[in-house]
């Protein structure tokens, strides 16, 4: 499933790592933006890593999961891909 992981993430260290972590998943299509194609394996071992890892008083991560239909009507205004254009998996 095409999911758009967000993150807002006070600390410099802790959002270094989350980026590195999140390049396991997906394209990281602006800053703090990544478009992944991910099982719910892979969505669980996300928000276990922000239970795990995030100052969950301070940071935010929010996770939208993106119907097949829905991601079909995306519109990118300038430069970009989709997820959905890449010609192979991140594994």
């Amino acid at each position: 499933m095409i999911t758009l992981v967000t993150y807002d993430i006070t600390e410099p260290k802790r959002l270094n790592n989350m980026r590195k972590f999140l390049k396991e998943f997906g394209l990281r299509t602006q800053k703090s933006v990544f478009e992944c194609d991910i099982d719910d394996i892979a969505l669980k071992r996300i928000r276990a890593y922000c239970r795990d890892n995030l100052d969950m008083t301070r940071d935010s991560v929010r996770i939208y999961k993106i119907c097949t239909r829905c991601i079909n009507k995306v519109v990118i205004s300038g430069t970009g891909l989709k997820v959905t254009q890449m010609d192979y998996m991140i594994v």
